[in-house]
């Protein structure tokens, strides 16, 4: 327990500390996500691709960093000033050309699910009524990631408890592993952060039910509301609800003898119940306002992207060796450590990419072929493992999918000549359950050559190259003049 205890306190340093340490506004959409979550704090609820708000547009004026997207060869060697800190008439010059410019584009993420636009709305409201405002109210709402970082390592102690009862290797190896998980979508203002506690929550759901025999009405509804919130996070991870829902009809199905079948399908359609009337809500609301489900037909359209006919899907470089190699390294890297680039070079390591790329395809073979054989744990285990393992493999071939089916046009991500959606972050919702397949991998290791500390030391060295790989992946961020570290005035 003081392990884990620990390891919620690292999350929490670990992501204050890098939230901090990067300025605003970041490569991966942030000015789109503050412009929702301001509305949101107003009760001003997207009903279209509308403008960006005032007082958004203010925020990227007076606070915005150039270290992104420019080089500091750009501006003689060394980047200028921010904003709050040159003369007043300088700034309200600045103010009178980018506002204007700001308020007359569409926000492309007007559609995007509410959930966490209103939970970060909320946190705003509750930062403004502190009495922050500026820079230090944006940094206050990108600090919401911090309490969700905490929430995931318990999420993952717990699940582990509840799978593997007697396995303290696992109980500790989650709970570190996620608190050590160097996305940077957690240095961010963006709905990235909160998907994997809302399926993270939904797969403990699953897991108690997939074990039990006889499943609790709460359980039920409980599981079947957070699989709804892992929709109402992020559209992306739509296809994991149909996923539970396969693996909770394969469990009835396979128990149909043993438990009473009244108890079983009153189970299932709670379940069903309490995960189709949120959802049912969320898509009669966008066709309503968006003309579509999802609210993804204009944001498709805004972008220049068409989609293209079932005969065209299929001769894509996806399917060659190389091409899929690079889809499945770059996909993987950014699940690990995030997209964000820094004086436009992307922030990586080459050898943690690799490790992230080799290892993770490693862990899906290697849990697939112990599931196959059956030799992975009970039969209750194995349920959840086939859990975690098809959550993890059907977002990534969502993103497959996604890849085949457009014609980018002339967007610059993904674009024709390299068309592969490859925006790890996209797979967040299934960090625990993904994390839960690594540590049980290692442990198997060990007890299959009857070492455990070969398992404690693959760990280790894990564990060791997350911590030093972000650190100096992320280094450079802390001397920019433009984060929360240098805000005296803004």
């Amino acid at each position: 327990m003081w392990i884990v205890l620990a390891a919620c306190a690292m999350a929490a340093v670990r992501v204050f500390l890098f939230a901090a340490a990067f300025p605003f506004f970041n490569n991966v959409d942030e000015q789109a996500h503050v412009d929702l979550v301001v509305k949101y704090s107003h009760g001003d609820i997207p009903r279209g691709l509308g403008p960006y708000s005032p007082e958004a547009a203010d925020y990227f004026a007076a606070f915005r960093t150039p270290e992104y997207f420019r080089k500091a060869e750009q501006y003689g060697g060394e980047f200028p000033p921010p904003n709050w800190q040159i003369s007043k008439d300088e700034f309200e010059k600045i103010r009178s050309e980018e506002i204007p410019v700001w308020e007359s584009r569409a926000n492309h993420e007007s559609g995007e699910p509410p959930l966490y636009y209103a939970a970060a709305g909320i946190w705003m409201d509750v930062g403004r009524a502190c009495g922050l405002h500026g820079l230090t109210l944006l940094y206050w709402v990108r600090f919401l990631n911090i309490p969700f970082a905490v929430i995931l390592v318990w999420l993952g102690y717990v699940t582990a408890r509840t799978i593997f009862p007697d396995n303290e290797f696992a109980q500790i190896g989650l709970p570190v592993l996620l608190a050590l998980w160097p996305q940077s979508a957690f240095f961010s203002i963006q709905a990235d952060a909160l998907s994997p506690i809302c399926f993270g929550f939904a797969f403990l759901g699953m897991a108690k039910i997939l074990s039990s025999e006889r499943v609790s009405p709460f359980v039920a509804i409980a599981t079947g509301l957070g699989l709804a919130a892992a929709c109402l996070v992020k559209t992306s991870n739509l296809p994991l609800p149909l996923i539970a829902l396969a693996l909770f009809g394969l469990k009835l199905f396979a128990t149909r003898k043993t438990t009473p079948g009244a108890s079983r399908f009153t189970a299932f359609a709670i379940l069903l119940l309490s995960l189709a009337i949120p959802l049912g809500s969320w898509f009669a609301w966008n066709f309503q306002h968006f003309g579509d489900a999802t609210a993804t037909k204009t944001k498709i359209e805004l972008l220049g992207w068409t989609a293209k006919p079932l005969s065209e899907w299929f001769p894509h470089p996806i399917f060659t060796l190389q091409g899929f190699a690079g889809f499945w390294r770059e996909l993987i890297a950014t699940f690990w450590r995030g997209e964000l680039v820094w004086h436009l070079e992307r922030m990586a390591s080459g050898l943690a990419d690799a490790f992230y790329a080799i290892s993770t395809g490693i862990v899906v073979l290697i849990s697939l072929w112990f599931l196959l054989r059956r030799i992975a744990g009970n039969a209750e285990q194995r349920w959840s493992l086939w859990l975690a393992l098809l959550s993890f493999l059907s977002l990534v071939a969502f993103m497959i999918l996604l890849s085949m089916k457009f014609d980018f046009g002339d967007s610059p991500y993904p674009s024709r000549e390299h068309p592969y959606f490859v925006s790890g972050r996209l797979l967040n919702a299934a960090a625990l359950p993904f994390f839960l397949l690594f540590i049980f991998v290692i442990d198997r290791i060990g007890r299959w050559r009857e070492r455990q500390w070969i398992s404690w030391s693959l760990f280790a060295a894990t564990a060791l190259l997350l911590l030093v790989s972000q650190i100096q992946v992320n280094a450079p961020a802390f001397s920019s003049r433009y984060n929360f570290f240098h805000r005296n005035g803004a």
